[in-house]
């Protein structure tokens, strides 16, 4: 078990921190639910213009919301004070080692990591839902890159980040089996063949607009971090 922690740590010390302000100003920003409310808004988007009912728009937004319900909920109201891990920034051996960021430490304890868990849930599930190559590279990097920010702020272990990825799988696989046996009920047509179309029915230019929206949201963030 101590040979697990060392390597926690060792890596930790790999992903934690760095020299620069603007590297710092960055993943603040990055790291901050409210810079992807638009990368939120075009996930909506793709889900209002690509289902022909109100009921079918309402299962997606209601799964999507199960989702966090699920990941969240788990993480922060069970396993966390159950467990009762420490954060990096809060672990009383190395939190005065660590690099921290404006004195960002967050709450006391970080196992396991739910922006990890909560953003893995939501990449997971409407990769399913879509179904198109470029979009789950696109997600998944978006998930990685929420999960890295924790690792340099020093707010989580590399453990809390794997659990947390792990969970989010689960969780976003699980709520896509609901969403499916739902879905058929209201439209039993699920197989699509064209080439503007994904397999499950989404326009491929509906989905680019996520890709645009994320590329130009971590823009902004770069942007911001080289002028504040």
């Amino acid at each position: 078990m101590q040979t697990l922690v060392d390597i926690d740590r060792g890596l930790l010390a790999f992903f934690n921190g760095s020299d620069s302000l603007f590297m710092d100003n960055l993943v603040v920003t990055l790291t901050s639910g409210l810079t992807w409310i638009p990368l939120y808004l075009s996930l909506l988007y793709v889900v209002i213009k690509n289902n022909e009912t109100m009921k079918q728009i309402m299962l997606i937004i209601g799964c999507v919301c199960l989702c966090i319900v699920i990941s969240d909920g788990v993480v922060d109201f069970l396993v966390k004070p159950l467990v009762g891990r420490f954060r990096p920034s809060h672990d009383p051996l190395i939190k005065y080692s660590i690099d921290v960021v404006d004195g960002m430490r967050s709450t006391s304890y970080g196992f396991f990591s739910a922006h990890a868990s909560n953003t893995c849930c939501i990449a997971v599930f409407f990769s399913l839902l879509i179904r198109n190559k470029i979009f789950v590279i696109a997600m998944s990097a978006w998930s990685l890159i929420n999960c890295w920010t924790r690792m340099y702020l020093g707010l989580h272990y590399p453990s809390d980040i794997v659990v947390g990825l792990i969970w989010g799988s689960i969780v976003g696989f699980s709520v896509y089996y609901v969403y499916i046996k739902s879905y058929l009920r209201i439209h039993p047509d699920f197989n699509y063949i064209s080439s503007q179309y994904t397999s499950t029915g989404y326009n491929r230019v509906d989905s680019d607009v996520v890709l645009i929206v994320l590329v130009l949201t971590l823009l902004f963030a770069i942007v911001k971090a080289l002028v504040f």
